[in-house]
């Protein structure tokens, strides 16, 4: 009888991305899926090790499974990802039930962990982190209309407060050659909508062809056919070109929503982080973005809290958010990461940071309502996902939605089905959701 295994992702998508190369793995070499623990022959966690929130869901996650194992009801458990890399001296100490951990540079060996654990072996393995990115097949995971794209690994960066780059590596792209190969390949699978992930997009090719290639690899993606729909997504303020904005303005394939990760905008703070450029800069990019990208949607993420921070700095940020009126933010409260700059500076508490993040959501609020108000009576093409059979609507999302982040778009359908571009005539918005029909 054939080993089952249930696999258990946690973080963002370019974790997401590992996941399901480990699914194509243990696939390919005989294991089944299942969707439960509970009666597996052993368990994969893929964690995220990011921030304390993170590592808490995590470390649950384990626990969780742990408790199965106790009981008789689970083989063996297997852990990967950022958790078990951060913590590679101490996880299996901390939590003996662990039989396997792998490395973020070891997704490749998970039929060797799998092999061993249901062997009632351990094993452990660790790889650099600076090696190339692995060029392994996957299972998508995501539906039929939508997949990740990643182009590169690591980050550069190296922002005070963030422990990306000493978790995952330097920044390493791949070759455009297997980039474009791979989105052909999911084009060909039915994917319409490809979102093209990495810490940092904009950096991409940097590092093989000592120029910046996004806009280049993006023209290319877009003259495959099937390919509907790009998303980028995380493109760093400093990093922006003229042939970039030319290429996403001019480029009908490209979706006008642009993630550009900001966190702040006062020059004192942003330099103390390490991030490249100051907010006047900020300021004048989204000017020019909006200036040449008609319809344009900027999403960022912000946090609140950051060292440094007093009322009149955070005032700057909250008039800041006035002024340009973003359609999309995310907004954290700082967590001080064990091993990063940050962590060693005067800052104040997490109960004052949630605060304060809080009041840049209010604040956030009516911006964000008056956004979604703004489409009601247009009509516009909506990326069909699924039939709610419960609500007897079809859901799926618009240009301005991006997967699991954003809002929805409900809509009564008549000639569409599950991965379908439909156009839909927006009547009514509640909550973050757009109500319409299909307008045939």
């Amino acid at each position: 009888m054939k080993k089952t295994f249930a696999l258990i992702s946690l973080g963002c998508p370019k974790n997401l991305v590992n996941s399901e190369q480990m699914l194509y793995l243990l696939n390919e070499a005989g294991y089944v899926l299942t969707p439960d623990p509970d009666g597996a022959d052993f368990a994969v966690i893929n964690t995220c090790g990011f921030i304390d929130s993170a590592k808490t869901e995590a470390i649950d996650n384990i626990l969780q499974v742990a408790e199965l194992k106790k009981a008789g009801r689970l083989g063996s458990i297997i852990v990967t990802g950022c958790l078990s890399e951060r913590y590679q001296d101490s996880i299996q100490e901390e939590i003996p039930e662990i039989d396997a951990v792998l490395g973020v540079g070891s997704y490749d060996k998970i039929v060797d962990a799998a092999d061993a654990v249901t062997k009632g072996q351990h094993y452990r393995r660790f790889d650099p982190d600076s090696v190339s990115v692995d060029e392994v097949s996957r299972i998508v995971s995501t539906g039929p209309s939508w997949a990740y794209l990643r182009i590169a690994e690591g980050c550069n960066n190296f922002c005070s407060f963030c422990a990306i780059p000493y978790i995952r590596g330097r920044y390493r792209s791949r070759s455009m050659e297997n980039v474009l190969a791979e989105a052909k390949e999911l084009a060909e699978h039915g994917i319409k909508e490809i979102i093209v992930i990495a810490q940092d997009i904009t950096l991409y090719g940097t590092d093989l062809y000592g120029k910046h290639c996004l806009a280049e690899l993006c023209h290319k993606i877009s003259e495959i056919p099937g390919v509907e729909w790009i998303r980028l997504h995380y493109l760093y303020p400093d990093q922006f070109d003229d042939e970039l904005i030319d290429e996403i303005a001019s480029n009908d394939k490209i979706v006008k929503y642009l993630d550009i990760p900001i966190q702040h905008i006062n020059n004192a703070i942003l330099k103390s982080m390490n991030r490249r450029g100051d907010g006047d800069q900020i300021r004048a990019l989204f000017k020019t973005l909006r200036e040449r990208i008609p319809g344009l949607v900027i999403r960022t993420s912000l946090i609140a809290g950051l060292p440094g921070e007093g009322e009149a700095e955070f005032e700057e940020l909250c008039e800041f958010l006035k002024e340009a009126k973003i359609e999309r933010a995310g907004v954290f409260p700082f967590s001080p990461e064990e091993g990063t700059p940050a962590a060693k500076m005067p800052h104040v508490d997490y109960e004052e940071a949630q605060r304060r993040a809080n009041l840049i959501m209010e604040l956030q609020a009516p911006i964000m309502d008056d956004f979604y108000r703004s489409f009601i009576g247009k009509t516009i093409d909506v990326l069909c996902e699924y039939f709610d059979e419960e609500e007897q609507v079809f859901v799926g999302r618009s240009y301005a939605d991006s997967p699991d982040i954003d809002g929805q778009v409900c809509f009564e359908g008549y000639h569409c089905k599950e991965g379908d571009m439909v156009k839909v005539l927006i009547t009514s918005t509640e909550d973050g959701i757009l109500y319409g029909e299909e307008n045939v």
